[in-house]
C-alpha cells in the first residue's frame, strides 16, 4: 500500500490576516480536524517542516525581495503588502515553515518513507511573482520545490497541476522559458488575477511547456474530467516528468463564495 506523507506545523496558524479575510487558520483548523475524525489521520506519515533555508526560497525569489520581507515584517499589528496580501507578526515565520514543508516532503519522497505528500501549509503560494506577494502568497511554495528536485535531488522534468480556481500567475513566470518545467492549468476566466488565456504557452526554450485551459463560469465535474483526460494526460506521457507536483486548490468547488465553478466532491 501508498505511504502518503502528511505536512503541518501548529505555526501556520499564526499567519493572521484579519478577521473576515478568506486566507483564514479556520481552513487548516477544518482539515486537520477532518482527517482526525475521519480516522485518516493515523494512516498519514507525519511529516515535521523546519523553516527553508534562503538558498532555496531565492532559486524562485529575488534576494531583493526576501530582504524587504523581512524588513517590513511587523513586530505588531499587520503589514498590507498589496491589496489583498497582509503579514502578521507570525506571517513570514509561517512562510518560512511552508516552503520548509514542501521541501521535506520532496526529502521524504525521495528518500523512500513515503510515496507521495499531501502538503497542508499556508500561507499559499501560487501567486507569489519573484519579486513580490500578491494575491495572499508571500512564498511561491510549489515553484520552490519544484527547483528543489531539481538542484537538490537532481530530477531532469517536473510537472506541475494546478487545478485552483484562479490562475497560478506566478508559478508560470517562474518557468514560463523553461522547458524543464511543464506547467499545467485549469482555472476560472475570466477571473482574478487576468492570466491564463490559452495563448499564454511559454516563450523561448520554453515555447509549449506552458498549458493552460481557461474553463467558463459554471463548469463542473464533467467539463474537468475531460480536460484532464484528453489535454493533460496526453501532455504528461509526452512529457515523462520525473515527478509531479500540484496545486492542489479547492476553490473550484461549487460552494466556494469567491469563484463560481461547478465542481463538487464526485
Amino acid at each position: 500500500m501508498a505511504k502518503t506523507g502528511f505536512v503541518y506545523h501548529p505555526d501556520y496558524l499564526k499567519h493572521d490576516m484579519g478577521a473576515g479575510h478568506p486566507e483564514s487558520p479556520e481552513r487548516l483548523r477544518a482539515i486537520v480536524a477532518r482527517l482526525e475524525q475521519s480516522g485518516v489521520m493515523p494512516r498519514l506519515v507525519r511529516i515535521h517542516p523546519i523553516a527553508a533555508a534562503d538558498e532555496w526560497i531565492t532559486q524562485v525569489h529575488k534576494p531583493s525581495y526576501v530582504t524587504a520581507l523581512k524588513q517590513h515584517a511587523p513586530a505588531t499589528g499587520r503589514v498590507m503588502l498589496d491589496a489583498d496580501t497582509s503579514m502578521s507578526p507570525g506571517s513570514l515565520p509561517a512562510a518560512y515553515l511552508a516552503a520548509g514543508g514542501v521541501l521535506a516532503a520532496a526529502d521524504a519522497i525521495m528518500a523512500g518513507r513515503v510515496d507521495n505528500a499531501f502538503c497542508a501549509v499556508r500561507p499559499p503560494g501560487h501567486h507569489a511573482e519573484s519579486d513580490r506577494a500578491m494575491g495572499f502568497c508571500l512564498f511561491n511554495n510549489v515553484a520552490i520545490v519544484a527547483r528543489y528536485f531539481q538542484r537538490q535531488h537532481g530530477l531532469a522534468r517536473v510537472l506541475i497541476v494546478d487545478w485552483d480556481v484562479h490562475h497560478g500567475n506566478g508559478t508560470q513566470h517562474s518557468f514560463y522559458d523553461d522547458p524543464s518545467v511543464l506547467f499545467f492549468s485549469t482555472h476560472q476566466y475570466p477571473h482574478y488575477p487576468g492570466t491564463g488565456r490559452a495563448s499564454e504557452s511559454g516563450s523561448g526554450k520554453g515555447d509549449g511547456a506552458t498549458i493552460n485551459v481557461p474553463m467558463e463560469a459554471g463548469e463542473g465535474d464533467e467539463a474537468y474530467l475531460a480536460v484532464f483526460q484528453k489535454v493533460l494526460v496526453p501532455a504528461a506521457d509526452a512529457f515523462k516528468p520525473d515527478v509531479v507536483v500540484i496545486s492542489a486548490g479547492f476553490d473550484a468547488h461549487r460552494d466556494d463564495p469567491l469563484a463560481s465553478m461547478g465542481l463538487t466532491e464526485n
